[in-house]
């Protein structure tokens, strides 16, 4: 059985090394990378972002971002949104601060201790918005998360039609591009999607097309009032795809 990629929310923290707060939100990113949710999220290099880092940019087209930033100047939401796409959430620790009655932080390489407690609830915030982001929902019986899908890994796309676009994490994004009213909409993971489907013996049909869709919005976000023109351009492709490996 093909295994489709894990949605991940990729973390875009201001670099600005003249401020404190840029030191916050660095550390405080960091936290939430590698101790608070290191399954679900990625980290996105700003001054890489803002160079033209492919990778980076393509991964935030497709997944949601939290942008966190340390003052009012919103340098890394403004960068994401200038060079891929608006950040799904968006964080400013002057703005925690104020709304946690918090000291001044100070210390750019070693932070005080209001610096300290505000690394800690920006790294709360952060977390909150992730699990929001991927409608994670807390089981308290069993004291886990409840995930919406499965944690798979992301294998090579077996569709020629299909591209890869490095996402930040290192791994390959299958993506595929349909003309959709007149203009061409990228989906990721549909390579993926038609294969999985044809392994499970669901050939071109209402019903398959009804459950593509379903699919389909767990990793791409579909406009208000689209779903029937996106069940027709599914079904199209899928029709075709499945077609294909079927003379094979």
């Amino acid at each position: 059985m093909v295994d489709l990629p894990k949605k991940k929310v990729g973390i875009v923290s201001c670099s600005g090394e003249e401020l404190a707060e840029g030191t916050v939100t660095r550390l405080a990113a960091l936290r939430v990378l590698e101790q608070l949710r290191p399954a679900d999220t990625v980290t996105i290099c700003l001054p890489l972002f803002l160079a033209g880092g492919e990778g980076d940019r393509a991964f935030a087209r497709f997944y949601p971002t939290i942008a966190v930033d340390g003052c009012e100047l919103h340098c890394a939401a403004r960068a994401t949104e200038m060079y891929s796409s608006k950040p799904a959430a968006s964080v400013m620790v002057r703005e925690l601060v104020a709304e946690n009655g918090l000291g001044q932080p100070e210390g750019r390489r070693r932070l005080n201790p209001a610096g300290l407690q505000a690394v800690d609830v920006t790294a709360k915030r952060i977390t909150v918005l992730v699990d929001e982001l991927l409608g994670k929902h807390w089981d308290r019986q069993a004291g886990t998360f409840v995930e919406p899908q499965a944690d798979s890994a992301v294998p090579e796309s077996t569709e020629e039609t299909g591209k890869v676009a490095a996402c930040s994490c290192g791994s390959g994004i299958p993506t595929q591009t349909v003309q959709m009213d007149g203009q061409e909409v990228t989906l990721i993971a549909l390579p993926l999607i038609f294969e999985q489907f044809r392994q499970s013996r669901k050939p071109p049909s209402g019903t398959t097309a009804c459950e593509l869709l379903d699919t389909v919005k767990l990793y791409n976000p579909a406009p208000d009032g689209a779903d029937e023109q996106y069940k027709t351009v599914l079904m199209r492709e899928y029709a075709v795809f499945y077609e294909k490996e079927a003379a094979r």
